[in-house]
């Protein structure tokens, strides 16, 4: 493998971290929509709050990381993703803020007007952001976005049906990644009841999420034929464990075993990502730009490659103890925090 190779690959990591972390807090947003009513969904509401309070921030951490890397790695792509995608990626940037400031000043608000009115910007944030992203995605893996500044259609190089696709699938994978993650979360906290509208959730979101990926498959025949053709040919086993790893949750969900049910979500979520970039592999941008075509000189890759290097051995063992901290139960049976 080349240094070109070595940075695409490390940047898709940190794609593969935002997507499970993150995403399970835009997740857990979309739940925060759907509890109902103030007295209703107070119950739900709580732990959301509780379950990802000490996280949200951290998590965003990986969408940093990923641009940082592809702006310093491989700038062309860069400037030709963020000047075709300006719309998108700005609405998805202020969705980013939207959702954290709501999600902050709903915590520290008393009176209930404020609290509504900053819920609802905190759980429709949640949803419409993940959306904005996959159309995004959609659009740079069925060819709309070509190497150069704005060389794309600005509207139709996100508003298409393999980006409608994906903005569907974003959310549908991160609603059902918290619904799995809040299962574990809710019996820890010893709610019996609210792990069991989670895990009926869960299930219910599976489903459909997979009725939507197989009838993507059209979607993508008719639409992005190049993507198609690599999902089922060197893409098809990273396809084939999301499938399998998806029927294993929905087991393991359906036997209550809630911390397997966590693993096998995230490398059903995960396996998409990398069964995307498997299936379009040597390219970076479709029909012909390659990942060694658009590189930073050598150098470069080699100086970023060792400072993530030194950066991961900080940051990373930081995460674990965070994450191990807040999922460690207390004497009185609650997370601490």
């Amino acid at each position: 493998m080349t240094a070109a190779d070595w940075t695409i690959g490390v940047m898709w990591v940190g794609v593969t971290a935002y997507v499970l972390l993150a995403g399970a807090d835009f997740g857990a947003g979309t739940w925060d929509l759907l509890a109902g009513g103030s007295r209703r969904g107070a119950e739900q509401r709580a732990l959301i709050e509780h379950s990802i309070g000490p996280v949200w921030e951290a998590n965003h951490v990986w969408l940093i990381f990923v641009i940082v890397l592809c702006w310093a790695g491989f700038p062309g792509v860069f400037a030709s993703v963020a000047s075709t995608m300006y719309i998108p990626l700005t609405l998805v940037a202020l969705g980013i803020i939207a959702r954290g400031a709501a999600f902050a000043f709903r915590k520290a608000s008393t009176e209930l007007g404020h609290r509504r009115a900053y819920g609802a910007c905190f759980a429709l944030s949640s949803v419409l952001t993940p959306f904005f992203l996959g159309t995004v995605a959609g659009g740079i893996a069925s060819g709309r976005v070509p190497l150069g500044i704005a060389a794309g259609d600005l509207v139709t190089s996100w508003l298409n049906p393999t980006s409608v696709l994906a903005g569907a699938l974003a959310v549908g994978t991160t609603a059902y990644l918290a619904a799995v993650y809040l299962c574990a979360d809710a019996r820890r906290e010893g709610a019996g009841p609210l792990a069991e509208q989670f895990r009926v959730r869960a299930i219910a979101t599976g489903v459909v999420t997979g009725a939507i990926a197989l009838a993507g498959i059209a979607v993508l025949l008719l639409d992005a034929p190049v993507l198609y053709r690599g999902l089922i040919g060197p893409g098809l086993p990273l396809v084939a464990l999301s499938a399998a790893a998806g029927l294993a949750s929905a087991v393991l969900l359906l036997r209550r075993n809630y911390i397997p049910a966590r693993l096998s979500a995230a490398v059903a979520v995960a396996a998409l990502p990398w069964g995307w970039a498997v299936a379009q592999y040597p390219l970076v941008l479709l029909p012909n730009t390659t990942i060694e075509a658009t590189a930073a000189q050598p150098s470069v890759l080699h100086a970023v490659l060792g400072t993530t290097l030194v950066g991961a051995a900080v940051l990373l063992p930081s995460l674990l103890w965070m994450f191990a901290f807040f999922q460690r139960e207390d004497s009185g049976g609650r997370t601490p925090g």
